[in-house]
């Protein structure tokens, strides 16, 4: 990007979807849809969760916790984003930016550290199942929720401030949302510890806890191998199923969005890649929890077969 001389940058220009300008209404459209189906969703498995006590368990307590963030996640982004596809203003202040920044990222990071939680949470519930409601008791169920949220926003902290004390040079962010990409590429230099720090975090929060899922996942499924009847096999692994498929989507595009090269992007992959893991991606969880998971679609059963009794 070519940039200007430098000044003292006050605000930034969202360039959006301006390449899409005759389809902008459309777009508005399906992602206004997917935004309210996403609240939906979440706010439905929380609301089931703390209802039917039968889900009053370590796997659905992190599922809880993992909406709610999902829900906040969604927030963080969509709104500024709808409203920019319907003509207000594309501006964002410098302040306003750097809080999108930190609790996008902060969020962001929390889900992967959620889902490595869940993960650790599944082996034990089948590698060690007599000991489970020992390790797993609520107070470290609690204590591991609370300190992943404290995790992702400390990391998100130190990122957005290393990125924030930069000079800005330019004020045209080629994106819909604050992002550390488009935002790096705004200043007037970007110094090798930014670089570091920034490879340093995807590492410890998306490498490392798919590196400790792999290999959760492969002793989950060793151990259901050796499982000696077929239905005792498949409902074990049916327990882990739904989990499954929401960590391969979900490290998956955060993946292809961090470590893809400089060299490789281009404006409209990326705003791709970010539909993806802004929009799509916290729809996944209470789709793939509700279509895939019987004992959640039996507790909403209840809870609607109540409704209309009552």
């Amino acid at each position: 990007m070519k940039k200007t001389n430098c000044t003292h940058v006050r605000e930034f220009v969202f360039q959006g979807f301006s390449n899409f300008q005759e389809h902008q209404l459309t777009l508005f459209v399906i992602f206004f849809v997917l935004y309210i189906l996403t609240l939906a969703g979440n706010v439905i498995i929380v609301t089931i969760i703390r209802i039917d006590h039968h889900l009053h368990t370590p796997m659905y307590f992190f599922l809880s916790v993992l909406s709610t963030s999902e829900t906040f996640y969604s927030l963080v982004i969509i709104p500024r984003m709808l409203g920019s596809l319907v003509g207000l203003s594309q501006t964002i202040s410098l302040e306003c930016c750097g809080t999108q920044l930190f609790f996008f990222l902060g969020f962001a990071i929390t889900n992967c550290l959620l889902l490595a939680v869940m993960g650790y949470d599944r082996y034990v519930a089948i590698c060690n199942p007599l000991r489970y409601s020992v390790i797993m008791n609520w107070r470290v169920c609690v204590i591991l929720a609370s300190s992943v949220g404290a995790t992702g926003f400390l990391l998100s902290l130190i990122q957005a401030l290393a990125i924030f004390r930069l000079p800005f040079c330019n004020t045209l962010i080629e994106h819909f949302f604050c992002d550390v990409r488009p935002i790096l590429d705004l200043a007037c230099t970007v110094p090798v510890i930014n670089d570091i720090l920034t490879l340093a975090l995807s590492l410890m929060v998306i490498t490392a806890p798919a590196t400790f899922l792999f290999v959760s996942y492969v002793l989950i499924i060793s151990t259901i191998l050796k499982i000696a009847s077929a239905e005792g096999r498949r409902k074990t692994f049916a327990t882990c199923a739904s989990h499954l498929t929401v960590v391969v989507i979900h490290y998956g595009c955060a993946s292809i969005a961090y470590f893809k090269p400089k060299s490789e992007n281009t404006r409209d992959q990326d705003q791709l890649i970010s539909v993806t893991y802004t929009v799509i991606t916290p729809l996944l969880n209470p789709v793939v929890y509700s279509l895939r998971n019987k004992e959640v679609q039996d507790a909403l059963r209840k809870v609607l077969g109540k409704k209309y009794l009552s």
